[in-house]
């Protein structure tokens, strides 16, 4: 970024919205920042705009770069370019952003979505200063103490997926963070997944009650008074081997742990289709096995790949924040669109803020009691 910025966030004029965008969900799209530039973030729009004709787009960004892009695409029907000429790098200082964020892609896709204009932000950018802008533009929901990041993660329940979160929004978290994890968390798989009664589990070194930090201890204590205002179901504690399981829906844990646990499972991924590819292309007879079980192959390969559940969903904030992979190509940057549009569509953030406020409500008044 450069160290002078002026905000060059121009509006785009009014007559040209109702024919991008009129009668459609409008995601807000910050199309700089990712590792693969904005032609990666605008080719995933194309394969987003084939499928599902009920889109439209505030693309932000040089509008000078961006224009090309969009008309080889022919998106043009379906999207409103926001110029906005200087880019929020991977290495910028989440404080340094905050201070000097006026003029940036990312800025101004936060703020369409700030201003009403646009449902969801999706950004490829950096996680810490996405999240520090998130806070400063759209503000936390009232009663939250820390947002977090929630995660999609392949599993055996019904639908195919769990949820975890924190993943990195915040290394800390106390009892209370956890329950209000806990709360977005089925909020989240309801709107998300559509699962009617979420089944809870609180990750933990052990599955024993005495076992863990004082913290977990407490907060065991405190969802288990919420499931039954709030319908849903506490499992208790479970472990990493969880994860993938069926006996959870959603998984609570701290930003730390949520992190490590991500980066391990997306490696793990990665590195089994490496291990494939090459088993299955180390002999002739290898390769006609491969050509046998192609079918297979090819839906386990999309089962783990993980730029088909791309996207973290910032939690807790007066707006809805999908956070893509920095190095999202066309496939990942869809993934995000995808989930975006499925929450807006839900009308996610209003039910996880009436949901909190409930639940915290009912929670704080046992608490009282006691």
């Amino acid at each position: 970024m450069a160290a002078t910025m002026q905000n060059t966030v121009k509006s785009a004029p009014a007559a040209d919205e109702p024919a991008a965008l009129k009668g459609r969900i409008v995601l807000s799209i910050d199309a700089m920042g990712g590792d693969r530039g904005p032609a990666a973030v605008v080719a995933g729009l194309a394969k987003s705009a084939q499928k599902n004709s009920k889109i439209g787009f505030i693309v932000h960004g040089p509008k000078a770069e961006l224009e090309p892009l969009i008309a080889k695409r022919k998106l043009g029907d379906r999207c409103v370019i926001r110029d906005a000429e200087e880019t929020v790098t991977m290495d910028a200082k989440p404080a340094w952003v905050m201070r000097h964020g006026r003029g940036t892609s990312m800025q101004s896709a936060l703020d369409s979505v700030r201003n009403g204009e646009a449902d969801v932000c999706v950004s490829c950018g950096n996680t810490g200063a996405l999240m520090a802008l998130a806070m400063l533009r759209l503000r936390k929901l009232d009663g939250v103490n820390r947002p977090a990041i929630a995660c999609l993660w392949p599993s055996r329940s019904p639908q195919g997926f769990n949820i975890m979160l924190d993943v990195g929004a915040d290394i800390r978290a106390d009892q209370t963070d956890l329950l209000q994890y806990a709360l977005m968390g089925v909020s989240y798989a309801r709107a998300g997944l559509n699962v009617a009664h979420p089944r809870v589990g609180l990750l933990n070194v052990g599955t024993e009650e005495h076992k863990g930090r004082a913290e977990l201890k407490v907060a065991h204590e405190l969802i288990e008074s919420a499931a039954n205002a709030s319908d849903f179901e506490f499992v208790g504690f479970v472990e990493g081997s969880d994860l993938p399981s069926s006996r959870v829906d959603v998984i609570v844990t701290d930003g730390f742990s949520g992190n490590i646990a991500l980066k391990t499972g997306e490696g793990t991924a990665t590195l089994i289709r490496e291990l494939l590819r090459e088993a299955f292309g180390h002999s002739f007879l290898s390769r006609m096995a491969a050509v046998l079980a192609m079918t297979s192959l090819r839906r386990l390969s999309k089962k783990i790949d993980p730029r088909r559940v791309n996207g973290g969903v910032f939690m807790g904030l007066n707006g809805t924040v999908i956070k893509s992979h920095g190095s999202a190509d066309a496939t990942g940057v869809s993934a995000a669109v995808k989930l975006a549009f499925q929450l807006a569509d839900s009308g996610f953030r209003k039910r996880v803020e009436a949901r909190l406020a409930t639940a915290s409500a009912t929670v704080q008044d046992q608490l009282n009691n006691e």
